[in-house]
């Protein structure tokens, strides 16, 4: 071959080759439904099947988007995993799902209408449980709140006091959290009548060890699932989930078996966290 003829072809090869598409930088879809044109959708967790109520900023609604039984099946599987142990059948029978209160599908679950949850929860006896202010010898004992809310911490706390004000006119929400309150002042004001009292798994624990709280009126836990900045939550948060189980498994959970106290789960879980904890629903 003529040496023009061999520059002309390694130019054409060159040229071929330059036209080659490279490849392409690997893009995550932000449209889920782009992903079914190339493979098969896979069967949805547990928790993913509740997706009609999850809340505006993601999550699963456990109290309205799953029946009572798989809301208990949630709080006894997430005992399990942070006991590092699993409950014989015997121990699984104790309980109810009666124990587990099934919130509205569709309603906020927020600090604004955490009144009207709670008021529903109550039902009939709302007023007389959650508004009387005087102590009633015999079946109101001081310090004994009908609900107990535990939070992760302080402020979010008092937001949800905030939203319990229809109720604490004529008798005040007691705050049981550590930040800027020493135990004295509060066993001083558990020595009244307290309808409502809420506070993080720590201080109420050490509350109830020195027969300041009583249980003895306890109606509804409610268990504020509300996720921190860094997305951990009551039962995921390390340190606060050690302390609220260690509050359970000491005093909560023999309350619950026992049928006199219910458990409501209020806020949102991402849907990670309850699918590591449930299994596919068959």
């Amino acid at each position: 071959m003529a040496p023009h003829s061999q520059s002309q072809a390694a130019t054409a090869g060159k040229r071929k080759k330059a036209d080659k598409p490279g490849k392409a930088l690997a893009v995550k879809s932000t449209n889920p439904v782009s992903k079914k044109t190339h493979k098969q959708k896979k069967p949805r967790p547990a928790a993913a099947a509740a997706a009609a109520d999850e809340p505006a900023g993601g999550g699963v609604l456990l109290s309205a988007a799953l029946p009572p039984a798989r809301q208990l099946e949630f709080l006894l599987r997430s005992f399990e995993r942070a006991a590092k142990m699993r409950l014989s059948p015997l121990e699984l029978g104790a309980y109810s799902e009666g124990c587990m209160v099934q919130l509205p599908e569709g309603a906020s679950q927020d600090a604004e209408s955490f009144g009207d949850h709670v008021k529903g929860a109550f039902g009939a006896a709302w007023k007389e449980e959650l508004c009387e202010g005087q102590l009633v010898e015999g079946s109101v004992d001081a310090g004994s709140p009908a609900l107990l809310v535990i939070s992760l911490g302080a402020l979010r706390s008092l937001e949800l006091i905030r939203g319990l004000k229809m109720f604490t006119k004529g008798c005040h929400a007691v705050k049981l959290f550590a930040k800027h309150i020493k135990v004295e002042e509060q066993v001083a004001l558990l020595k009244d009548r307290v309808n409502i009292a809420c506070g993080t798994p720590s201080r109420i624990k050490k509350l109830i060890d020195l027969e300041a709280l009583s249980l003895s009126r306890l109606k509804l836990v409610v268990l504020d699932m509300q996720r921190d900045p860094k997305s951990f939550n009551l039962f995921t948060l390390p340190q606060v989930s050690n302390e609220f189980w260690d509050l359970y498994k000491g005093y909560l959970g023999q309350k619950v078996r026992e049928g006199d106290t219910r458990i409501c789960f209020y806020g949102s879980v991402s849907e990670k966290d309850a699918n590591k904890v449930l299994p596919t629903a068959e």
